[in-house]
């Protein structure tokens, strides 16, 4: 793996040895959420799948939840662009929201483990949970034309519909492809009514 977010985790910088290590894990977390959801995730059984030792697992993860949120975050950063700037301000909050709730689309078990990890108390889900918020802040902001460091009540009120859309998508109310049309469909909403 190349991009930036490979070469760090949430506790440090990595080597191309040990971004490989990372992105081991990471996959057979994903594996292991398939075959046995979120309850048979542990850090042991990632490291096993991985061929990983399990200290050398701790070392990067201190609980399951930081390796799902580790997870979503890694498929956060690198799937969702900034908007295209071409398009109306409109379909570039549009083409954020869409990008967001669709990162886990598919992806069998993810997007409920996803929704239960990022609601624990671990320090290092803390930090990828303020990490995933700022980074999703920064698009909408952008995808706005507005400043990312007061970004002002669209983007809180963008904001609260898609944290609250993905928790619905990830207690199986809805598919994330759904939740995607209604998350751009309230948006529309929010936005035609600004001046």
């Amino acid at each position: 793996m190349s991009s930036p977010v490979s070469q760090e985790s949430t506790r440090r910088r990595l080597t191309a040895q040990q971004a490989e290590t990372v992105a081991r894990l990471t996959d057979a977390a994903v594996d292991v959420l398939n075959a046995d959801g979120f309850d048979g995730l542990t850090v042991r059984v990632v490291a096993k799948r991985a061929g990983v030792a399990p200290a050398t697992a701790y070392t990067y993860f201190s609980s399951k939840s930081h390796l799902v949120s580790e997870v979503f975050w890694r498929r956060l950063a690198e799937g969702v662009p900034e908007a295209d700037a071409s398009l109306s301000r409109e379909d570039r909050v549009a083409e954020i929201l869409r990008n967001v709730s669709l990162v886990v689309a598919g992806e069998g078990q993810l997007g409920g483990a996803v929704t239960v990890a990022l609601l624990g108390t671990d320090p290092d889900v803390e930090h990828l949970r303020l990490r995933i918020g700022g980074f999703i802040r920064t698009r909408l902001a952008q995808a706005l034309e507005v400043d990312v460091e007061h970004p002002g009540p669209v983007v809180d009120a963008l904001e609260m519909l898609y944290a609250g859309g993905l928790v619905h998508a990830g207690m199986g109310h809805l598919t994330y492809e759904q939740t995607s049309e209604r998350l751009v469909a309230a948006a529309r909403l929010i936005l035609s009514a600004q001046p």
